[in-house]
Parts: C-alpha cells; sequence; structure tokens
C-alpha cells in the first residue's frame, strides 16, 4: 500500500483577493443596513384614503366585497377573477388562523401620500405593501378604495 501526498501550494494572490472581497462584501453589508439601504421605512402619515372592508366567501366561489363602515356590499370578485387579491386575502387569513385570532374583523386598505398602497389585518398587525407587485397587482386593490363611493 502506497501513500501519496499532493502537496500543492495555493498561490498568494488569488487567496488575498479573495480575502479582500470577502472584507468589502461584508463592510458593504454593514454599512448599507445601518444605512437602511433597501429598505422602506413605514410612514407615520395618515393615508390618503383609507377604508375597512370585509371579504365574505360565497357558495359560488365569488367574493363579496363590503365596506365595513358604512355597511354595504362595494362589489363582487367573480370566480376565476382577481387571483392577486384573493392570493393576498389568503396570506393574511393564514396569519389570522396561524396566529389562532378569529373573528370576521375588516381589513384596512390605504392610499398613503407617497403613493403606497397597504392591506393591512388589525387584529394581527400584518401588513401587505400592495406596491411591491407591480401597477397592474396594486390596481386590483386601488378599485376597491374608491368602489361604490361618491368621489369629490
Amino acid at each position: 500500500m502506497s501513500s501519496h501526498s499532493h502537496n500543492m501550494p495555493v498561490p498568494r494572490g488569488p487567496l488575498i483577493g479573495a480575502g479582500a472581497l470577502l472584507l468589502a462584501v461584508l463592510l458593504g453589508t454593514g454599512l448599507g443596513r445601518i444605512a437602511g439601504a433597501g429598505t422602506t421605512a413605514p410612514q407615520d402619515d395618515a393615508p390618503m384614503l383609507a377604508r375597512s372592508l370585509g371579504f365574505e366567501d360565497r357558495i359560488d366561489g365569488a367574493i363579496l366585497v363590503r365596506d365595513a363602515e358604512a355597511d354595504r356590499d362595494i362589489a363582487v370578485l367573480e370566480p376565476g377573477t382577481n387571483g392577486f387579491v384573493r392570493g393576498a386575502l389568503r396570506a393574511l387569513v393564514r396569519e389570522r388562523r396561524r396566529e389562532d385570532v378569529g373573528g370576521r374583523a375588516p381589513f384596512r386598505l390605504a392610499a398613503w401620500p407617497d403613493g403606497r398602497l397597504t392591506l393591512e389585518d388589525p387584529m394581527t398587525g400584518s401588513r401587505i405593501g400592495l406596491e411591491a407587485f407591480g401597477p397592474t397587482n396594486m390596481e386590483s386593490f386601488a378599485r376597491l378604495l374608491t368602489a361604490g363611493r361618491a368621489l369629490p
């Protein structure tokens, strides 16, 4: 039985370069986190427009949308439509189940002065920044802000 050893020296230049690259990445990441780069800080401003909305599943697969404050129906989301709205609602309902929060309390939809649109669950504190999903998906919720309302 013979043993052999592979004594292959690693060139110093690439090793030093890799170490420098790793250090630069760590420093850049740390500075970015400290400066808040790439994050969106929640604004404490009052929303330009807000609405408390209740959502009720119907037997036919549609979703009935209610203005919770006015206590009236404002829209019907027909089966097979509004996939993004349905997905966002499922995420918030799933969070309610996870936190064992019951009830059918309304969600809060708000348009902010900086152009953001948020959907919030006051029961769990969960909030979805809808602008992150693109203008088409954001518009599907924006329509619910004004549905059934007379605008000035």
